[in-house]
């Protein structure tokens, strides 16, 4: 269950405290934590139909593998034990394979490894706040099933005057591998065209330790998924604030191989129509506060913009 509390720097480097997540700005008001584990979710019933489509590999298993970036808070992130995954993310994904009865065996992966960890073989699915974009879908095969979009986060009263859209000499951090890291490579690439100072790009792969740079003072902000920012600012009792409007919003996917699981996908899809109908979905996303993100129009590799 997550608490709300003051964190010193140190402690929001930890993994089993990592900051992260995607939503909508109907997230900003929310004073309260970013989770509430005593809001049970009933198990699915298996779905016979559904649970024909799975892979072999899988069923004979009876478990899915699945590669998870779990320092994204409120979406994958170690509980308090510091070994059980849990989140959005998490939660959603369990109620989607129980609908094909298998169980999810989560597996903790750096993020930037986890699509080519699904392809190799390595996972069997990668579910980590994926946002569904043209390079990825190059890739892999995805899944829709949320959107948000990317937030930008400072101290509280924005000591430096950080302005997202002139932010040329300024440090800003991002996790690797993220979508955020390569709007600010662009950011910093029209800085220098137009003859001024790049941005210093601060890139770590622990999303706790992004945060973290931005607490000590290290980056003057950082820019994240909408759902961690909110988590970043809660957990920090406010030491942290909100920068501007989250922009760029787009859909979050559960990732596949690019090969071979077409059938699969569209099951996944027919499962989340499922668990939208019965009410699942919907109180999945409003136990981790993020129901802001919902969507109803889950498709297997859905047109992006970018």
């Amino acid at each position: 269950m997550l608490r709300t509390r003051t964190l010193a720097v140190a402690l929001v480097a930890t993994s089993a405290l990592a900051l992260t997540a995607c939503g909508s700005n109907s997230l900003e008001g929310s004073s309260s934590d970013t989770s509430s584990a005593a809001s049970s979710i009933a198990t699915p019933t298996v779905d016979s139909a559904l649970a024909a489509k799975l892979p072999a590999k899988i069923k004979s298993a009876g478990k899915i593998v699945v590669g998870t970036d779990s320092t994204y808070q409120p979406n994958e992130y170690l509980d308090t034990d510091g070994k059980t995954i849990i989140g959005m993310d998490v939660d959603l994904f369990n109620a989607v394979m129980a609908k094909f009865g298998v169980k999810v065996d989560w597996r903790t992966a750096s993020f930037e490894s986890i699509i080519l960890g699904v392809n190799s073989g390595k996972y069997d699915a990668g579910v980590s706040s994926f946002t569904i974009n043209k390079d990825r879908l190059t890739q892999a095969t995805m899944v829709s099933y949320f959107k948000a979009g990317t937030q930008w986060v400072t101290q509280k009263g924005n000591p430096k005057k950080v302005d997202p859209d002139n932010a040329c000499g300024l440090s800003v951090a991002a996790q690797k591998g993220t979508v955020q890291q390569d709007d600010l490579t662009a950011r910093s690439k029209k800085c220098t065209d137009g003859g001024k100072k790049a941005i210093n790009v601060l890139i770590d792969a622990d999303q706790a330790k992004v945060t973290a740079m931005v607490q000590s003072g290290k980056a003057d902000a950082m820019a994240v998924d909408l759902p961690p920012a909110v988590a970043a600012v809660q957990l920090t009792n406010g030491a942290l604030e909100l920068l501007g409007e989250q922009y760029d919003s787009a859909p979050y996917g559960f990732v596949l191989p690019k090969k071979g699981s077409d059938e699969f996908a569209q099951a996944i899809v027919d499962a989340l129509k499922a668990l939208e109908a019965d009410g699942t979905y919907k109180q999945i996303l409003t136990k981790w506060k993020v129901d802001g993100g919902a969507i109803s129009d889950f498709a297997v590799n859905p047109d992006v913009s970018s």
